[in-house]
């Protein structure tokens, strides 16, 4: 056994060689050959930021290696019976019946746990750290002993029952894959925009080069006399707002009364390579509210922005704003971001190497290609969304079963580079949307604080890509009568949840005060959807009851181009 003094010895050495390996791979990413080669940026701007300092602590140290150690043993004296309870990887009976693999799931949890607290006996910064353990968990997950035949007894038990026909069919299932360029998550042969995804009776009224404005037919005899605009995402397909009948927001818009409009963003190819922010909101939203008041008879609307939807419809709002024009009677944002300040996991990614990298890619011209974007956003939960369908249906053979959100979820959209490098710089990296007077966008310049008109804003309590203290952000940058409602589940399923359902609940509190804790501290639970809520709250704002149209548009300006849902959504990436 060492002595206190040995043990405090080796703790220090160890927490000197690793702090000594920690900062050589930070250099090397901030200023070695390899990302100056990648990035195509100088020396200079490669090393812009110091080396973050990493130490660990000597006291964590030697607690996390007494706990490892202490683990260990107890695993191994069970022999080759180790347990893995609680994860639903090796929860099957294939793992529990078969000694060498509940030992090695065992054993990799173990490792895990340890690398996890590892991580937190570093000291240095919340973001290096917030780097470190998503570099670890990533680790994790790649490594599981499940994602290898050798090791996966549940696999290799169906290879064996099938005779080898489950290995074959997995290697038809990785040879498609490879062809189609992403990993399967649903059988996507049963699906068809327009025949059983995105199925609400309308009509294309509008385009341009940027969007289709679909309108929708209406479905009660009066409806409300102002027009209501749905702003959906540019980063995924609308009809996310159209899955199904008995799931579908536009539908319900259209049952409670609303004259419901929708905008389809075009999924640009490299026509569109030198699309800029600024033409996502003149092109995009603004012309899409310019169409709908003069479809509506000139008077306001009322419109919805969702995710980056609602940012750019809160940057459109802020142009006009300074224009001194305003079209929009009421706003409603859903889990969208205005200030940046607190914009969860995806911060690990955004630094100014990596902004600086982008725009010398694509900052004049080029394409953020969807299949990346949609690779980003299955990394932050990769067991789930990436390694569960490497396991399904490539080592088992497995067709994964047919899904609508996961069909939507693989209809991925490209994105223009210079609109994505300007969103990144001036959103995620400089926070510059809520500062006034810092950007100009359509030749005017920003300020938030005269975006003065009642706004909904609805965040999701679990939310991985836009956290609800950010989505609760949005209370403070905007200046008119506002409220705030959270909802349980992520950031598709908390906004998705119709009455019908029954499912899920939300909170509310009519007091906004600084943070979303102290808001939470005072909010009242309710059973259920959100959906009533925000259509009490927007009933006030949509004006008196009007006999419905008859026809879509409105006079030689306004007709119909093509049905619902339009030839932009059909495009793929």
């Amino acid at each position: 056994m060492h002595s206190q003094t040995d043990w405090t010895a080796i703790a220090q050495r160890f927490q000197q060689d690793l702090g000594d390996s920690w900062r050589k791979a930070m250099e090397a990413f901030a200023g070695g050959k390899g990302l100056e080669a990648f990035s195509g940026l100088g020396p200079g701007a490669a090393t812009g930021q110091p080396v973050p300092q990493i130490q660990f602590s000597p006291d964590k140290l030697a607690a996390l290696q007494q706990a490892y150690l202490r683990e260990a043993a107890e695993l191994w004296n069970h022999g080759l019976a180790g347990a893995a309870a609680g994860d639903k990887r090796f929860s099957s009976e294939a793992w529990g019946s078969n000694p060498l693999a509940a030992f090695s799931a065992a054993a990799y949890l173990l490792n895990g746990r340890t690398m996890l607290g590892l991580v937190e006996a570093v000291e240095t910064d919340p973001k290096t750290k917030a780097r470190l353990r998503f570099a670890v968990e990533q680790w994790m997950s790649a490594s599981a002993p499940s994602n290898f035949l050798v090791l996966n007894a549940e696999a290799q038990r169906k290879a064996i029952e099938t005779r080898g026909e489950s290995i074959a069919r997995g290697l038809q299932n990785l040879l498609s894959d490879i062809q189609q360029g992403r990993v399967s998550m649903t059988d996507e042969r049963q699906f068809e925009i327009g025949r059983n995804v995105a199925t609400s009776e309308g009509a294309v009224v509008f385009q341009n080069e940027l969007i289709q404005l679909i309108e929708y037919k209406p479905s009660t005899a009066r409806v409300y006399e102002r027009p209501f605009l749905v702003v959906p995402p540019c980063i995924n397909k609308y009809y996310i707002l159209d899955l199904q009948p008995d799931n579908s927001l536009i539908r319900y818009l259209v049952e409670q009364g609303h004259r419901t409009f929708v905008v389809s963003w075009r999924n640009p190819g490299e026509s569109l390579g030198e699309t800029t922010w600024d033409d996502y909101v003149g092109d995009g939203v603004l012309e899409a509210i310019r169409a709908v008041r003069e479809i509506g008879g000139g008077k306001p609307i009322n419109a919805l922005g969702f995710c980056v939807g609602g940012t750019l419809l809160g940057t459109a709002l802020g142009v006009l704003s300074a224009r001194g024009d305003k079209p929009v009677a009421s706003a409603t944002l859903l889990t969208t971001l205005l200030d940046f300040s607190t914009t969860g996991v995806l911060d690990v990614f955004i630094d100014e190497n990596f902004v600086r990298m982008r725009e010398a890619q694509m900052g004049r011209r080029g394409l953020l290609k969807g299949q990346e974007l949609a690779s980003t956003f299955s990394f932050l939960r990769p067991n789930d969304l990436v390694w569960n369908y490497v396991v399904g249906n490539y080592l088992k053979g497995e067709t994964p079963p047919p899904f609508d959100l996961l069909y939507w979820n693989g209809d991925s959209t490209n994105l223009p580079g210079p609109m994505y490098a300007w969103y990144l710089r001036n959103t995620y990296l400089e926070n510059n949307l809520v500062k006034p007077g810092k950007l100009t966008v359509c030749g005017e310049k920003l300020d938030l604080r005269r975006v003065d008109l009642p706004v909904y804003i609805y965040g999701s309590r679990e939310d991985h890509i836009v956290p609800i203290d950010g989505a609760y952000g949005s209370v403070h940058a905007l200046p008119g009568k506002k409220r705030f409602v959270m909802g349980a589940s992520g950031h598709i399923a908390g906004v998705i949840n119709p009455p019908a359902k029954n499912k899920r609940s939300y909170w509310t509190n009519d007091q906004l005060p600084r943070t979303h804790a102290a808001w939470l501290e005072g909010a009242r639970e309710h059973p259920g959807s959100w959906w009533p809520d925000w259509m009490a709250w927007l009933e006030p704002h949509a004006g008196r009851p009007i006999a419905a149209p008859r026809r879509y548009g409105r006079g030689s300006a306004y007709r119909l181009i093509e049905p619902a849902p339009g030839s932009y959504v059909k495009a793929k990436a």
